[in-house]
């Protein structure tokens, strides 16, 4: 399976923005599809984004129009650019990947936290 690394995370303002990595250890041309999702304390875990190897993608309701998913296949590295947080945006986020076997690979997870 494919190794995930998470990197960008940390503590900013409300309104503020954060820029999250996923550095996969070999080519994700043909990953299906790569996505973030995200775990705040006491609640279930959360798909925030996901994105298609041909590029198309899915953004959740409360964070559709806020945050942008991408991926660099040159760069074997999936990104989640963070606009506008808000304090209910806190929370550990992890990056995943489904080969096309299904298998999902998850990443160690990143903490985000927005402070009010």
């Amino acid at each position: 399976q494919v190794q995930l690394v998470e990197s960008g995370g940390g503590l900013v303002q409300s309104g503020g923005s954060l820029g999250l990595s996923c550095a996969a250890s070999e080519s994700i041309f043909s990953i299906p599809v790569m996505g973030w999702f995200r775990q705040a304390p006491g609640k279930q875990r959360e798909l925030v984004a996901a994105i298609t190897s041909d590029g198309r993608s899915y953004h959740g309701d409360s964070v559709q129009g806020r945050f942008s998913i991408s991926r660099d296949s040159a760069k074997n590295t999936m990104y989640l650019q963070m606009n506008s947080l808000k304090p209910e945006d806190t929370g550990v986020y992890y990056c995943y990947a489904d080969s096309r076997s299904g298998a999902r690979s998850w990443g160690q997870g990143t903490q985000v936290s927005v402070s009010s």
